[in-house]
């Protein structure tokens, strides 16, 4: 159950998980507030959540699905696995600093998504977030309430880029996600360097795809 309930929590929070490939520059006054932003979006997944029967059976293409269209917009994967490989980000190749990106993403993706399908009747409080305007880096609290159990508090990390406010680090229950998977690529890298970091997200991520497939082929 306290499994479930961070991760519930995590993709409820990153509310739109997704990396652009393209950024378009906005005004300053188009600029949706970041406390806004997490609302609206964490409220669009528990809302598609809800009623697409699809999601309530467990269909986990279907949850992939939203993830990629609602859950991956507004996350700045680069700079959070940047942050997660810490010091050896710097020493990484372009190449390997992409790969690596792209399979942190990957297993972000499949690690959050198996949890879309529990949700049932939670639902997400804000408290007012305290910053300045001229901030570009923030933190927004909330927490997700539940009919059973205590609420379970999340707390988002945002900077302000060109296209937009961006999460780029999440806090469940304690914990933020960067620091926990710090201490994981800081092992890996150590065994095998970062090709081996790499490697090990690859093989991570190859599991979860084969599980999802045998799912949808058991449905």
């Amino acid at each position: 159950m306290e499994k479930f309930k961070k991760l519930f929590a995590a993709v409820v929070t990153l509310g739109a998980m997704a990396l652009t490939t393209t950024i378009t520059p906005v005004y300053a006054a188009d600029l949706e507030a970041p406390d806004a932003l997490v609302k609206r979006i964490s409220q669009e997944v528990l809302d598609i959540a809800k009623g697409d029967k699809d999601i309530q059976g467990g269909n986990q293409t279907r949850v992939l699905q939203v993830v990629e269209e609602k859950i991956l917009p507004f996350v700045d994967f680069q700079k959070m696995t940047a942050l997660a490989a810490g010091r050896f980000w710097r020493t990484a190749t372009p190449e390997q600093q992409k790969k690596l990106t792209t399979e942190f993403r990957s297993l972000l993706v499949y690690t959050y998504s198996g949890a879309i399908s529990q949700v049932r009747d939670q639902k997400v409080e804000f408290r007012p977030m305290r910053s300045d305007p001229a901030d570009t880096d923030v933190e927004v609290r909330s927490q997700v309430l539940q009919s059973r159990g205590e609420p379970i508090q999340i707390n988002y990390r945002l900077e302000k880029t060109g296209a937009g406010w961006r999460i780029y680090d999440v806090n469940v229950l304690g914990a933020w996600l960067v620091e926990t998977y710090k201490s994981t690529f800081a092992a890996e890298i150590g065994r095998g360097g970062v090709d081996g970091l790499i490697k090990a997200l690859s093989d991570k991520n190859r599991k979860l795809a084969d599980s999802t497939a045998k799912a949808k082929a058991a449905s």
